[in-house]
């Protein structure tokens, strides 16, 4: 939680996330009562969606708007030497 205090929680899934015409699949917390869900990051990374701050709304990727890209990290090899 929030305060730092450890919590047990039931998962469920998979389930199917939607957005316009894009979809992902991921795994949720059930949590107690009238909760609001949140969206994490990972579904909203597969599905290629931005934060509209002055909306406050999600969008999809105006780079991309008729098909979403996952972006990859790629990381370099540490030096060995």
């Amino acid at each position: 939680m929030a305060n730092g205090e450890p919590i047990t929680r039931d998962v469920v899934g998979p389930l199917e996330v939607h957005f316009g015409e894009r979809k992902s699949t991921c795994n949720a917390f059930v949590l107690p009562g009238e909760s609001e869900p949140l969206l994490g990051a990972i579904p909203m990374e597969e599905m290629d969606l931005l934060i509209d701050p002055k909306r406050q709304q999600l969008i999809l990727n105006p780079e991309y708007p008729y098909n979403g890209v996952l972006r990859l990290g790629r990381t370099r090899p540490k030096d060995l030497n």
